[in-house]
């Protein structure tokens, strides 16, 4: 059965361009926002997108409510709820909005609304589109140095073939890291003592794009002095690492 949206006092705004920007309409419209806890709002401080859906609708003689869910995807490929429950049944006022995180307490504030008990009830399945941002392949922490953790990472590199200005200029805008010692196919040995690594530098970008740069440090140089190398992918890192250990 469809809802009679003709009747309803309140329409939720179109959708912004970011999650921050639909959170902060959604905060600052709801009359309770102060009372949801610090650790759901700084968890959606790292949201990469969002989506929102009308859940339910209740209508009856002029007054009605509506329950809306608001879900965010953050940068640890969880995702984080917020219930919207709006009503017109404050005597003389227009639509007024709440916010909650649980399921429960919003069942709870309904509950407590003066609407008739056979007024129709409109109840719409849940279905969450977040599909189209891929999930991250890192579990990032947000840091507000990953931009410059970038730049001094491509500055350190003595490749002449490292990722250039496109890569760089993407990578200002970097708010999340994460570096990882990366394994497997093993590098075929030089002269003694030559030693190589070789590291993986993930990096998030607003709206969940992820990119990598590979970085080798090695000492297979003609004096044995530590070199850094970055190059854009896996298999460039290793067959870079492959070449200089062939000529030493």
């Amino acid at each position: 059965m469809s809802v009679p949206y003709e009747t309803a006092a309140y329409e939720p705004p179109e959708s912004p361009e970011s999650p921050e920007e639909h959170l902060e309409r959604l905060l600052g419209r709801a009359l309770n926002s102060f009372e949801l806890p610090d650790e759901a709002i700084r968890r959606l401080d790292c949201a990469l997108a969002h989506d929102s859906s009308l859940h339910s609708a209740h209508h009856s003689a002029g007054l009605h409510r509506e329950t809306y869910r608001h879900t965010w995807l953050l940068a640890d490929g969880s995702a984080l709820t917020l219930w919207e429950l709006v009503h017109n049944t404050a005597p003389g006022s227009g639509p007024q909005a709440e916010v909650y995180v649980d399921e429960e307490e919003l069942r709870a504030a309904t509950a407590r609304l003066p609407l008739p008990a056979d007024a129709p009830d409109f109840e719409l399945p849940v279905t969450v589109q977040l599909a189209a941002v891929v999930q991250p392949r890192h579990r990032y922490v947000p840091d507000d140095n990953s931009a410059d953790h970038a730049r001094r990472l491509l500055r350190r590199a003595e490749n002449t073939d490292r990722p250039g200005a496109e890569i760089a200029d993407l990578l200002r805008t970097a708010f999340a890291h994460r570096i990882t010692q990366a394994f497997g196919r093993p590098c075929r040995a030089g002269r003694a003592g030559i030693g190589f690594s070789l590291y993986e530098h993930a990096f998030l970008l607003p709206g969940g794009e992820e990119i990598s740069l590979w970085e080798i440090e090695h000492t297979a140089t003609p004096d044995g002095r530590h070199m850094c190398e970055v190059y854009p992918t896996e298999d460039g890192a290793r067959d870079a690492m492959e070449r200089r250990a062939a000529r030493t």
